[in-house]
Parts: structure tokens; sequence; C-alpha cells
């Protein structure tokens, strides 16, 4: 049987995986819904993306456009590298 300092060594390191289990890792995309019901986007940058769901659905109806228009002014478009 553990002793419990070995218990509560075990429950730290459990609290610890288990926030980092809910924090995205850096670069990784997660989605919520916000307080207001919107969709909100998270990974993208510094802020998430949030938007309600008339306006995501338009702007994935946009999808090809926006790809099309980013190959199109591509030399124009700064790149975050």
């Amino acid at each position: 049987m553990a002793t419990e300092e070995e218990l509560r060594a075990e429950l730290e390191r459990l609290r610890k995986e288990n926030e980092a289990l809910k924090r995205p890792t850096r670069g990784q995309i997660s989605m919520r819904v916000s307080e207001k019901g919107g969709l909100s986007v998270y990974g993208l940058g510094r802020f998430p993306v949030t938007l309600y769901r008339e306006q995501w659905e338009k702007l994935i109806a946009m999808a090809e456009e926006i790809k099309q228009f980013i190959q199109d002014n591509d030399s124009a478009l700064k790149k975050k590298e």
C-alpha cells in the first residue's frame, strides 16, 4: 500500500496532467461555444476568433474564393514564421 506522501505526489501529478489536457497545446486549434452563443476558435493567434453561426456559414461558403484570393495576392500577404 502506498504511503500518504506517495498518494499526495500521485494526486499532484494527476492534477497537473489534467490541467495540461484541458489547455490546448501551442499550435493546436480548439473550439468552444462562447458565453453569448458564438463559436470561438482558439489557437490561430493571441486571441480567439469568435463569430456567430451565420457568419461562420458565410465564411465557409467562401472558402474557395478566399483560397483563390490568397493565391492571387501571395506576394502582398505577409506570412507569420
